[in-house]
């Protein structure tokens, strides 16, 4: 396997003190073998302020990563601005978008397996220039730079106390869900998690519950025409294909039926509807993964967490998950394409 190529993330943040305890419990196993792309000197800076003995070495290659990965944590060094740990800075904007192209180039150019992204801050990047509304569209719009003929569907899947749960819409105002909600676009999705969870999950038959809209998922249209007019005719459709797709489910009991083992993955209809139960199950060990690209990204699911980052308190709990997140499905990708050769 190919070393896991990590973003800087916020220098300010969490990302840094996280990758530093990561390296400290993972040093170890060399199968998850990881480097950083960042200004070395933060990530002196982080070890510093944990108290974690961590020395860092700045390689000239991803290749060099896996030799170094057991004494000290490989960093391919990026003059960066440096910044204090919890006093965001916007002068580092550029270097926290930079770090997540390069991690990409990569592992376009075969240099690296996935890319696991540290935390960044929306609005700090927004004030920077940045255009997207966060990782998951920057990641799909970098896939349609490097060599994709079209920006590919960006599907936000959390992994955390026991779900699997995807977004039919991500980043938005949840007054716009219910416009911009479509039958294509719920089929879209679902065909896109079900061909994730064969191959990047090992899972060949993928079960698939598909949560509702209202409540009650519209009470036979008491609560909402959406569930029945929109989603219910995507989900007939995938039935017919033959996918083991079940709903619409209510919301308040969906999630339950997945932890009983009905299904392998839940389709929530908008962020919160979905990443709630993930969050209050496993706050410290869930992963956000990005589903539908050409390559593997996951990512710790939380925020740059300044407040922690400026006590030198740090938890790397999902940072280590996602690390095992993205190793695991880059070998169930790789084990999924050999087969198809076969």
């Amino acid at each position: 396997m190919l070393p896991i190529a990590i973003s800087q993330g916020d220098p300010a943040g969490v990302g840094p003190l996280a990758t530093i305890a990561a390296w400290h419990k993972l040093r170890q196993e060399p199968a998850l073998a990881f480097y950083v792309r960042g200004n070395s000197d933060q990530f002196r800076r982080a070890a510093a302020h944990t108290g974690i003995a961590c020395p860092v070495i700045e390689i000239q290659a991803p290749e060099q990563a896996a030799g170094v990965f057991p004494d000290a944590l490989p960093v391919l060094h990026t003059d960066a601005p440096l910044a204090t740990f919890g006093t965001p800075d916007v002068t580092t904007t550029s270097s926290i978008v930079s770090s997540i192209r390069d991690c990409v180039e990569d592992i376009w150019q075969g240099r690296a397996s996935a890319i696991v992204t540290n935390p960044i801050a929306k609005s700090l990047l927004k004030t920077g220039g940045f255009p997207h509304p966060g990782h998951t569209e920057y990641l799909a719009a970098l896939a349609g730079e490097f060599g994709q003929t079209n920006t590919p569907l960006p599907i936000m899947m959390l992994v955390g106390g026991g779900l699997r749960v995807a977004l039919a819409t991500i980043h938005m105002p949840l007054m716009k869900v219910g416009e911009t909600l479509t039958s294509e676009l719920i089929f879209d999705v679902s065909e896109r998690v079900i061909d994730s969870l064969k191959r990047d999950f090992g899972l060949p038959q993928a079960r698939l519950g598909i949560c509702g809209l209202n409540p009650h998922a519209g009470e036979d249209g008491m609560l909402g025409e959406e569930d029945a007019a929109i989603i219910a005719p995507a989900i007939s459709r995938l039935v017919e294909l033959g996918h083991n797709v079940l709903g619409p489910r209510p919301g308040d009991t969906v999630f339950h039926e997945m932890l009983e083992g009905r299904y392998d993955a839940v389709i929530a209809m908008y962020h919160d509807q979905g990443l709630i139960p993930v969050k209050t199950l496993d706050i410290w060990g869930g992963v956000n993964t990005t589903l539908g690209l050409p390559f593997i990204r996951t990512s710790p699911d939380h925020g740059t967490a300044y407040d922690a980052a400026a006590a030198g308190k740090v938890k790397a709990d999902s940072l280590i998950a996602a690390i095992r997140q993205a190793h695991a499905m880059a070998a169930n990708r790789r084990a999924f394409d050999e087969a198809q050769y076969v």
